[in-house]
C-alpha cells in the first residue's frame, strides 16, 4: 500500500526563532519598560529667566578666578539654586545683584583664613599665662598627645605646665619624671635620717606652693586686645553700602562695618528709600545691616531704630515676611528697655492677629498688656476694632478702618476686603428691599461710590446693580445668599507666612 497519500512533506525549519507576524507588536519587556518610563518620567521643570542668566555669569566668569575650580563653582552654584527653590524664593531673590558662586567661596575662604587668637587659659587661671589649655592637659602626665601636630608645638618649647615652672626642687614632680635625678639630687646624704628627709621634703613642697601663689597675676590690661574665639567681630569695613549675603563661615573683620559706619549707612539709606523708593535695594541693605548689628552683638537704641524703620517699609511694600522678621527681634529688644516705640508695634502686632485669626496668641497678648499701654491711642485703636469685629458691629469696624493711627492701615489692608465681604453678606441677608449704592459705599469704609461698585463686580456681582432715576441701588432681595461663598473662600485663605 502506497503511503504518498497519506501524508504532504513539509520541510524541516532551520531556525528556533518564533516567527514575526506581519504587524509586530511591542514585547512585554518593551510595555514594561514604555509604563516605568512613563510613571518615573518628570515634567521638566521651568525656571525663571533670571535664574538662567545667573548661570550664564556664573559659567561666563569661570577663567576670571583661576583659583576656584570648575566643580567647586558647580557644586557652589547647585546649592545655591536648591536652597532658593527649596525656601520658594525664586521669584523673590534679586539674582541680578547676587553673589556669583565663585565670589561666595572665595568670601568663605577669606573668612576662614583670618587668624584665630589663642584662647584664653581657663583651666589655670591667669597665674600661668604662658601656658595654653591644650599643652596643659597634654602634658598633665609629662608626655604629650599625639593626636596633635608637631608643628603645633614648635615654638612652645618654653610652656611648661604649672608644676614645671618652678626649680628642680619640686619633689612631686621629680618623682614622676626624673626618678633619677631624686635619687641623685635628694636622696638622703650620710647622716641623714629618713625621717629627716621627708620633713625636708614636706618643707620644700610648702615653700613650693608659697612661690606658686606668690607669681604675679597678669592684668586685665594686658589681654584687652585678645578676642574670644567665639566673641562678637569688630568691623573695619568703611562702605556705605554692602550687598547681603548668607553666612557660610566665620564673619570677617575686613567685610563687616563698625557702628559709626552703620550709623552713616542708616541715613544714606533713608534718603535714598525717600528719593528712589526701590524695595529690593533698600530691603537688601537693611538686611546686610541688621547682619553687622548681630556678629558684632550691638544691641542699643541704633539697634531698635533700624528694625523699625525697616518694619515699617516692609509694612508700607506689604511683606509680611520681613516684617515679622523684624517683628521677632524688635520684642526681644523691647524686653531690654533699649527705647523705640513699643506701643506702636504692640498695636500692630494686634492688627497682624486679626489678619491671621490667631486667637490664641492675641489671647495671650492681651493678658501681658498693661494699663498704661491700652490707654495709647494705637493699642487703643487696635483693641477697638478687635472688639468690633469680635462682636459684629461692622459699621464701628469700618469707621476705625477710616481713622487708622500711624501705619496699621497697611496691615488692616491686608484683610479688610474679607470684612467687607462679610458685612455684605450680612446686609444682603438683613435687607429683603434693595438699598442704595452710596449706603454700602458708607458702610463699609468706601472712598467713592466707584470704589465700592468696582468691589461689587470683582466678586461678580454687576448682575446685583440696577440704576435708577434716584441713583444706583444694590438689588439685596435677589443678591441673598450670592455673597457667602466668596466670604467663607476668603476666611479660608489667610496668609500666614512668618507667623510669629
Amino acid at each position: 500500500m502506497s503511503l504518498h497519500g497519506a501524508f504532504t512533506a513539509v520541510p524541516a525549519r532551520q531556525v528556533f526563532a518564533r516567527p514575526q507576524p506581519s504587524s509586530p507588536l511591542p514585547s512585554i519587556s518593551q510595555t514594561t519598560k514604555a509604563v516605568d518610563t512613563s510613571q518615573t518620567e518628570k515634567p521638566r521643570r521651568e525656571w525663571p529667566e533670571p535664574v538662567r542668566q545667573y548661570v550664564q555669569r556664573a559659567f561666563a566668569q569661570e577663567n576670571h578666578l583661576p583659583d576656584v575650580s570648575r566643580q567647586e563653582m558647580e557644586t557652589k552654584l547647585k546649592e545655591i539654586i536648591a536652597e532658593s527653590a527649596s525656601s520658594n524664593t525664586l521669584h523673590e531673590t534679586d539674582w541680578a545683584n547676587l553673589l556669583l558662586p565663585q565670589q561666595v567661596i572665595q568670601a568663605g575662604r577669606a573668612a576662614s583664613a583670618i587668624p584665630k587668637p589663642m584662647p584664653t587659659n581657663a583651666h589655670w587661671g591667669n597665674a600661668f599665662p604662658s601656658v595654653s589649655a591644650q599643652e596643659t592637659n597634654a602634658s598633665a602626665n609629662g608626655v604629650i598627645s599625639k593626636k596633635r601636630k608637631s608643628s603645633e608645638w614648635e615654638n612652645s618649647q618654653q610652656a611648661q605646665p604649672p608644676w614645671r615652672n618652678t626649680n628642680d626642687r619640686n619633689v612631686l614632680e621629680d618623682r614622676i619624671s626624673y626618678p633619677d635625678k631624686r635619687q641623685r639630687n635628694d636622696s638622703p646624704g650620710k647622716g641623714t635620717s629618713k625621717s629627716q628627709y621627708h620633713l625636708d621634703s614636706r618643707k620644700k613642697r610648702f615653700e613650693d606652693s608659697k612661690s606658686r601663689d606668690a607669681l604675679p597675676v597678669q592684668p586685665a590690661s594686658a589681654k584687652a586686645d585678645t578676642v574670644m574665639e567665639d566673641g562678637p567681630v569688630v568691623g573695619q569695613c568703611q562702605d556705605l553700602e554692602k550687598k547681603y549675603f548668607r553666612l557660610t563661615a566665620a564673619p570677617n573683620a575686613l567685610l563687616v562695618r563698625p557702628l559709626h559706619v552703620l550709623e552713616k549707612t542708616l541715613e544714606f539709606l533713608k534718603k535714598k528709600w525717600r528719593k528712589d523708593g526701590n524695595y529690593s535695594y533698600i530691603c537688601d541693605q537693611f538686611k546686610s545691616l541688621r547682619q553687622d548689628l548681630t556678629v558684632q552683638h550691638i544691641k542699643n537704641e541704633f539697634t531698635v531704630n533700624v528694625y523699625e524703620i525697616h518694619a515699617r517699609i516692609a509694612l508700607e511694600k506689604g511683606d509680611l515676611g520681613e516684617y515679622n522678621q523684624c517683628q521677632t527681634q524688635l520684642r526681644a529688644l523691647y524686653s531690654q528697655n533699649l527705647g523705640g516705640h513699643p506701643t506702636e508695634f504692640k498695636a500692630y502686632r494686634i492688627l497682624y492677629f486679626i489678619h491671621t485669626c490667631n486667637r490664641t496668641d492675641m489671647n495671650d497678648m492681651l493678658a501681658d498688656l498693661t494699663a498704661a499701654e491700652k490707654k495709647d491711642v494705637a493699642v487703643k485703636h487696635a483693641l477697638d476694632a478687635r472688639s468690633a469685629l469680635a462682636l459684629g458691629n461692622f459699621h464701628k469696624f469700618f469707621q476705625l478702618y477710616l481713622g487708622t493711627p500711624n501705619m496699621g492701615a497697611y496691615l488692616m489692608d491686608m484683610f479688610v476686603g474679607r470684612e467687607r465681604l462679610a458685612a455684605l453678606s450680612n446686609i444682603c441677608l438683613s435687607y429683603k428691599m434693595d438699598v442704595k449704592l452710596r449706603f454700602i459705599t458708607e458702610e463699609l469704609g468706601f472712598e467713592s461710590d466707584d470704589e465700592s461698585a468696582r468691589f461689587i463686580c470683582e466678586h461678580s456681582g454687576q448682575a446685583f446693580l440696577e440704576e435708577r432715576d434716584d441713583g444706583v441701588r444694590l438689588l439685596t432681595g435677589k443678591a441673598s445668599n450670592y455673597f457667602e461663598p466668596a466670604k467663607q473662600a476668603a476666611f479660608r485663605r489667610v496668609d500666614i507666612k512668618g507667623q510669629i
